[in-house]
């Protein structure tokens, strides 16, 4: 593995480094500004569902939302990652059924939840899993409704050279100020393209989410996401912890593979980071240390965060073993 990144994230057990994982973090301006940097942060990652903000931002932009009149709860719901937990699930199918539609038309696949307490839990219930329980569904339905309101086919909407993800690609290319080619790109988890772009355009285009002045939908995403946190993933994940003690100060949105990133409108600042390895346990302790790094949480917040600063391995009797905590390269 290439080695050039900094060490973000240390394991320990027993007082000793196990594990170690490189990663790269950048932090940008509205305005095209390097705030800081960690690491490669040219390198190219696939944002994976770190990128649902701004794939939101036609879902408003086209009138969709106005005209099927998308709450900001389903406003959260279509840039969520989210548990699959009943409210999910029921808030999916609703949503669906206002438009005339069901579960049948979505694109994306069953599967467990993300939180494997809930998944267990679920599992212990007989749960009967449909493509509603998808992390992604929400936003899926989310491209459905604007399929709706354009008069454009449903069929194959996921599929690189249908309208939707035409519309999808261009906001991203917006944002992030890279051409993308929908047609060399790999395919996400959920089944719509999944294009590679650098890590600072990525925080890039979520400092231009702050911009409201340029793009006001973008003022609706991060207030929907604050004001629903447990929409946007659920019980026990960092997204909602986060955004639930940063109430109205940081939008988060976690991503597979050891991806994160994070909206501060009040500073107009952007944050992507990526986790080499694609560690989900190394890029969440990763990103409530970078918002601490960076002053963005006070005394309070550090005592609410306090196990995501330093989280605490346990064995299988309970005993606490160890921890994941900031590496020597997570300095700013």
């Amino acid at each position: 593995m290439d080695s050039s990144n900094p060490v973000l994230i240390e394991v320990t057990r027993g007082g000793a480094v196990e594990s170690r994982h490189r990663g790269a973090c950048v932090v940008m301006a509205a305005d095209g500004r390097l705030v800081h940097g960690l690491g490669d942060v040219q390198r190219r990652v696939f944002p994976r569902s770190a990128i649902k903000p701004v794939q939101a931002l036609p879902l408003i932009e086209t009138g969709a939302a106005a005209r099927f009149d998308v709450t900001d709860a389903e406003i959260a719901l279509a840039c969520a990652s989210h548990n699959g937990e009943v409210e999910h699930v029921a808030a999916v199918r609703a949503w669906l059924a206002r438009l005339g539609l069901d579960e049948a038309d979505l694109a994306c696949g069953a599967h467990p939840s993300i939180n494997a307490q809930v998944a267990l839990e679920m599992a212990q219930n007989g749960v009967t899993l449909g493509r509603a329980h998808n992390n992604c569904s929400g936003k899926h339905t989310g491209f459905l409704c604007t399929a709706l309101h354009m008069n454009e086919p449903l069929a194959a909407y996921e599929r690189a050279d249908h309208p939707v993800q035409r519309r999808v690609a261009r906001a991203m290319e917006e944002m992030t100020g890279v051409r993308l080619d929908m047609h060399a790109c790999g395919i996400d988890g959920c089944g719509i393209p999944a294009c590679a772009m650098p890590l600072d355009a990525l925080a890039l285009a979520m400092a231009r989410m702050t911009d409201t002045v340029r793009r006001p939908a973008a003022a609706r995403i991060i207030g929907a996401m604050m004001a629903y946190p447990g929409v946007v993933a659920g019980t026990d994940r960092a997204d909602t912890h986060i955004m639930t003690v940063c109430a109205g100060r940081v939008a988060s949105k976690a991503g597979a593979e050891g991806m994160h990133i994070a909206m501060v409108p009040e500073r107009g600042w952007g944050i992507a980071l990526k986790i080499d390895d694609g560690a989900a346990r190394a890029s969440d302790v990763a990103m409530v240390n970078v918002l601490n790094a960076l002053g963005l949480l006070d005394d309070d917040a550090r005592v609410a965060l306090a196990e995501l600063l330093v989280k605490p391995l346990a064995n299988t009797l309970g005993a606490i073993v160890g921890d994941i905590r900031s590496g020597p390269g997570l300095v700013f």
